[in-house]
């Protein structure tokens, strides 16, 4: 009880600190641009109505492949309706292609009213360690997303899928693939910038 009284308050508290102060708004709140304790409290109403509207878990990783069917449909549309995943899942516009779409617009919103778009090619950390190449940048970028979404779909689900459907589901392997999120992305980090 202590500790949900405790989390009820850092989620409360950025609230009552706009409400104390007319002044203050989205632009020029003295925390983080936008709550994480709302922004967090936000994603778990958005997976409960996910669950009850859909009766799906939220999850992205599946958004590669719905593409790739899509691309192959244009190109390939023979070769890619004898795939077997295919037949089963057609590459269609659906909800979770949607939800993808929606969480890009909705970052973009959120840098926006929240003062922290930057035009920015090469972040300082990697500048300081790798140079001012946009090239390499884009490249390491790249393979990392490419990487990303193949252990994604292997392991059946992204941080989305994992992270916030699975682990709110008490799935076991949601737990486990998670731990193995901040674990690789620590080793990661640590091998390429020496921490």
């Amino acid at each position: 009880m202590k500790m949900l009284t405790r989390t009820a308050m850092l989620v409360l508290l950025p609230l009552s600190a706009l409400a104390a102060d007319p002044a203050l708004d989205a632009r020029n709140y003295p925390g983080p641009a936008w709550s994480p304790y709302i922004v967090g409290a936000g994603i778990g109403v958005l997976s409960w109505l996910t669950f009850y509207f859909s009766d799906k878990p939220i999850g992205a990783s599946s958004f590669y492949a719905t593409l790739a069917g899509m691309i192959g449909k244009i190109f390939a549309r023979k070769h890619t309706g004898q795939l077997a995943y295919f037949k089963t899942e057609p590459p269609v516009v659906n909800w979770g292609f949607l939800f993808v779409i929606a969480t890009i617009v909705g970052a973009l919103i959120a840098a926006l009213t929240g003062g922290e778009f930057v035009n920015e090619w090469v972040p300082p950390m990697w500048s300081a360690r790798f140079g001012d190449s946009i090239a390499l940048r884009g490249a390491v970028a790249g393979a990392g997303g490419v990487l990303m979404a193949f252990g994604a779909r292997l392991a059946g689900g992204c941080t989305s899928g994992h992270g916030i459907s699975g682990t709110m589901q008490l799935n076991v392997a949601s737990w486990i693939a998670v731990a193995g999120f901040f674990i690789g992305g620590i080793a990661v980090a640590m091998l390429l910038f020496h921490l």
